[in-house]
């Protein structure tokens, strides 16, 4: 998935990334039933699912999770989408049970659009255990660059103040009126001109990757949230 800082500083590194929180909050799968290595049915059950993924092996070639992981990943998976497929809408829903307080359907399209790199409206366990990996297991470049990917809203290689403004309303609307009681209605906006003081280093209006990236690893913040990623699974 917070105090009055937040709500004053972008330097924070919660606000310039706080979609790792609400990934990690929503995204951890529940718990299953002790595995059996040996079993057939443990080799990801594929004969309920209308999209069979792709082999343990290839998946563990393509990730940083070991066999296990995946199959533990894969219940939880199984367990919110028995088709294999999970949809924009079915995305949403899911999602929206993590923050009952707030609106969280435009965060959720956001979120999803980020898992799906192929951009076919759908995301499948091997879309879903793709971006997990980077999040949870990545380097801070790979991570960085997902999140770039994530506030890069129409995907055209920079983030402009629309797209940030964007972000921040609709981490403000998840997060509820319970969370932010008395939240100015300018405080959104206030944030994106911060983030952008901080991030655009040559004063022209966008962040480009290179720029989130340089600025993101000066800051210790931002920094030490992303390794508290490191031991999550």
């Amino acid at each position: 998935m917070r105090g009055q800082g937040r709500k004053e500083s972008l330097s924070d590194s919660r606000d310039l990334d706080g979609s790792y929180d609400q990934l990690t909050a929503s995204l951890r799968p529940h718990r299953p039933r002790p595995l059996d290595p040996d079993s057939v049915e443990d080799d990801f059950e594929l004969s309920t699912v209308c999209h069979r993924p792709e082999g343990l092996e290839q998946l563990q070639e393509q990730t940083k999770f070991t066999r296990k992981e995946l199959q533990v990943l894969y219940r939880g998976f199984k367990n919110e989408c028995p088709s294999g497929i999970v949809s924009e809408e079915n995305f949403k829903q899911i999602y929206s049970q993590f923050f009952p307080q707030g609106d969280s359907s435009t965060y959720a399209t956001f979120l999803f659009n980020a898992f799906d790199t192929n951009h076919d409206g759908s995301v499948n366990f091997e879309d879903f255990v793709a971006g997990l990996s980077v999040i949870l297991r990545g380097t801070i470049d790979d991570r960085l660059n997902w999140a770039f990917n994530l506030y890069d809203l129409n995907k055209d290689g920079c983030i402009t103040k629309e797209e940030m403004l964007d972000i921040m309303k609709s981490i403000y609307d998840m997060m509820g009126k319970y969370t932010y009681p008395a939240l100015r209605e300018e405080a959104p906006r206030e944030h994106v001109e911060s983030f952008f003081q901080k991030m655009d280093r040559n004063k022209d209006g966008v962040v480009t990757i290179e720029e989130f990236i340089e600025s993101c690893q000066k800051d210790e913040n931002i920094m030490r949230s992303m390794q508290l990623f490191d031991n999550v699974i």
